[in-house]
């Protein structure tokens, strides 16, 4: 049985498309304190299926994403997972590093093809709150034809993985940082460290209109191919169970089209899901055209997504009263070493996220679903675990 109802489906709405009025809608931009900022404002439409509108405050592009789950979660499969995202903002990152460094040390990069599997554990009980989300290092394999001999290409790959800014969330340890906000008014968080400061509110301004585009941003092309995973998932409404001990394992292939385009073929084997393909153009500010959501509006709208999920999640198994949610969320990056001409690897700052809750149940609850959401959200594991990227290099 599907939870609620098909809305991206059925609402008329393009799911994907880049914002032609950003400035209307009242989502402003973050400080950029770093080099890169986005602000992601995320709100659940039904049952898993949620919408983001994400803002760099680099370039000013405004992107409208939505996200849904499938079988595993009782979702509709309308659009990619959470995960999705994220893998996807991920691979795109490396892929700018990449060949930015090439291009800077005159290395020719030929039939350049880029495969990455990141993992994600979930273990315990939702009832006994020993729930906890995990992440675990990444998987990149490259395959390329260059005349670089093999020490020295492997030298260039791992100091562009290096750069790539979403390093600075996988090194080192970065708890988030959040606000809590119920039915309008904010309350101190639980466990989960507090953000001090103002609380953004939910933007209120215009509904945002679609730029014409010939591209079809991200498209579902049938479901991933079987593959074994240790703890791998497939069955229906498996992620709803209140023990678990299962392993996640989103991948994607990223390919660079003749027009510069980023090609990136997204694929859900644990809990066994569908295969998106994404576009992905960095900004005119960045060296692009801006014709689809760059590297960091991805992952940015990853982390939000993932993390309303949990929301979701605890309030279908607890059968809690959680009518609306939303968060508005802030990610902070550097520019990317090569891409950005830093030099330097890439760094962030901690996610820092605004949490409204529209809901009859008490403080006490409200805090409770921020702390197990917290605790059970795949990608807030993954900016507080120190992971590496292990890499592998392949010549055709």
């Amino acid at each position: 049985m599907r939870l609620g109802e098909n809305i991206i489906a059925e609402s008329g709405v393009a799911p994907f498309f880049r914002v032609s009025n950003p400035e209307a809608v009242g989502l402003t931009p973050p400080e950029n304190r770093l080099g890169e900022a986005a602000r992601t404002w995320v709100r659940s439409l039904s049952g898993f299926q949620k919408e983001a509108l994400v803002v760099s405050a680099r370039s000013g592009l405004m992107w409208r994403l939505v996200s849904d789950e499938g079988a595993y979660l009782s979702g509709h499969d309308a659009a990619p997972c959470p995960l999705a995202f994220l893998t996807t903002g991920m691979i795109a990152g490396y892929m700018n590093e990449i060949t930015a460094l090439a291009a800077a040390r005159g290395v020719e990069m030929r039939g350049l093809k880029l495969t990455q599997n990141n993992y994600y554990t979930m273990q315990g009980s939702m009832r006994k709150r020993t729930m906890v989300g995990g992440a675990l290092p990444v998987e990149l394999e490259v395959e390329v034809d260059c005349d670089l001999e093999d020490t020295a290409l492997t030298q260039l790959l791992m100091e562009a993985v290096a750069a790539s800014p979403l390093n600075g969330l996988m090194r080192g340890v970065l708890p988030s940082l959040f606000t809590l906000t119920r039915n309008g008014g904010r309350i101190a968080t639980g466990a989960a460290q507090e953000l001090s400061g103002e609380v953004i509110p939910d933007p209120s301004g215009a509904a945002p209109l679609p730029e014409d585009t010939d591209l079809t941003l991200i498209e579902r092309l049938g479901m991933s191919p079987r593959k074994e995973v240790a703890k791998g998932t497939a069955a229906a409404a498996s992620s709803l169970s209140d023990e678990q001990d299962r392993t996640l394992n989103p991948a994607a292939i990223c390919t660079l089209r003749e027009d510069g385009i980023k090609e990136i073929e997204q694929h859900l084997y644990s809990p066994h899901g569908s295969v998106f393909r994404f576009l992905s153009d960095e900004a005119p500010v960045a060296g692009g055209m801006g014709r689809a959501p760059d590297a960091v509006s991805y992952i940015s709208a990853g982390i939000g997504f993932c993390f309303m999920t949990q929301f979701g999640r605890m309030a279908s198994m607890e059968k809690l009263d959680l009518p609306a949610y939303s968060i508005v969320q802030d990610t902070h990056f550097s520019l990317g070493g090569a891409s950005g001409g830093t030099g330097q690897a890439g760094t962030a700052d901690p996610v820092e996220t605004h949490v409204h809750l529209q809901t009859t149940e008490s403080d006490d609850v409200a805090r409770d679903m921020l702390d197990v959401s917290e605790q059970t959200c795949f990608l807030h594991a993954f900016c507080r675990t120190d992971l590496k990227t292990r890499l592998k290099v392949t010549r055709p």
